[in-house]
């Protein structure tokens, strides 16, 4: 029963001073009813400021990026440039958030809720602003019908995407916790970050921010370079750095430890190699004090996307996938856990060095 239709009933049984009080109680209540409905129906806004890229102002508003993003474009498109960039000054509105789907705050503790990461990771605490004011971007080697190395484990097949990818999401993760502003260029909606030692082959990855991955190879590097590039020029001259994860293929015998490459003309690339080189070596020998480090960094200027991006770029390789004792080291998901950790640490050893 809606409010008038309470009223005229109760006004056919009351007497005219019931009727008067009752009148004051409508009117009140009529108007709360219409500011709250306003209230409900008035989307927000914000404004654009020097830096603001659809992501940034998502993140900066508790939106998951990737699942708003095409809203965002949807209700903002007459003030969105050809190349989805903002305009400074420009009043943006935000979508209107489903439940559960924006950042939550409790007492001093902010969490992230990022549904790429899966149901039972989705919650980022954020535990620190260590990398305040820096941006990454991650691009998993391969991916959608490409699934890079495969080898067979326990008689299933394994790919080198899927394990790429795992370790991507996860340092992911790490990087939002301590504050960074993170781009996935690859992605997939379905996995998650996955504890399982055999994680299973599929082929429904994306590219940013929701592209098919083309079947062609030199297709596939120009649209994750091409999105990589895009978000770097809408980022303008914040710390920017690019991380691309492999996991290689060579002969089975051959163990390896975690490597880097950089671009020969890149003196921030070869800094951020230097400084994860330097901070596997660490763990190495806290963890491991009997067994020599050798992961090396190199330049690879050859590799189209070291070659073609515009941030400073680190190319690692995590292990051989055909190694038996590499296999062990990448199927464990402790492992991978602990890939990502190291990984984060020393982008974080680098980001201090920058300012």
């Amino acid at each position: 029963m809606t409010i008038t239709e309470l009223f005229s009933n109760f006004r056919s049984d009351c007497d005219g001073s019931s009727v008067k009080r009752f009148l004051v109680l409508f009117i009140l209540l009529q108007a709360l009813w219409i500011n709250t409905s306003i209230a409900q129906s008035t989307p927000k806004t914000v404004i654009a400021v020097s830096g603001d890229g659809i992501h940034k102002i998502l993140i900066k508003n508790g939106f998951d990026p990737i699942k708003y993003y095409k809203e965002f474009v949807r209700l903002n498109k007459k003030n969105i440039s050809r190349s989805n960039g903002l305009f400074i000054g420009k009043k943006y509105t935000l979508p209107v958030a489903k439940e559960g789907d924006t950042k939550t705050t409790t007492g001093d503790n902010k969490t992230i809720n990022f549904p790429l990461f899966g149901k039972k990771y989705s919650k980022v605490p954020i535990e620190s602003n260590v990398l305040k004011g820096a941006v990454y971007y991650l691009i998993s080697g391969h991916g959608g019908p490409d699934p890079g190395a495969v080898a067979k484990r326990s008689g299933k097949t394994i790919s080198e995407d899927e394990y790429a990818y795992d370790v991507t999401l996860r340092l992911a993760r790490s990087l939002l916790s301590q504050g960074a502003e993170v781009y996935l260029i690859i992605q997939d909606k379905n996995d998650g970050i996955r504890d399982e030692n055999i994680l299973k082959v599929d082929y429904d990855e994306v590219n940013y921010p929701d592209q098919k991955i083309p079947r062609s190879q030199k297709l596939r590097l120009r649209q994750r370079t091409a999105s990589v590039n895009k978000l770097f020029k809408q980022n303008g001259s914040a710390y920017q750095r690019l991380v691309v994860t492999h996991v290689d293929s060579r002969s089975q015998r051959q163990k390896i430890d975690v490597f880097f490459y950089h671009h020969k003309n890149s003196k921030s690339g070869k800094r951020l190699a230097d400084n994860l080189q330097s901070t596997f070596k660490k763990k190495y020998a806290k963890y491991q004090p009997n067994r020599k480090y050798t992961g090396t960094v190199e330049t690879r200027s050859n590799l189209y996307v070291i070659r073609n991006t515009l941030p400073p770029v680190v190319y690692i390789e995590l292990g051989n996938l055909k190694n038996t004792v590499d296999q062990k080291r990448i199927l464990n998901a402790t492992n991978r856990d602990a890939l990502a950790k190291w990984i984060s640490e020393g982008l974080a050893l680098d980001y201090s060095k920058s300012k």
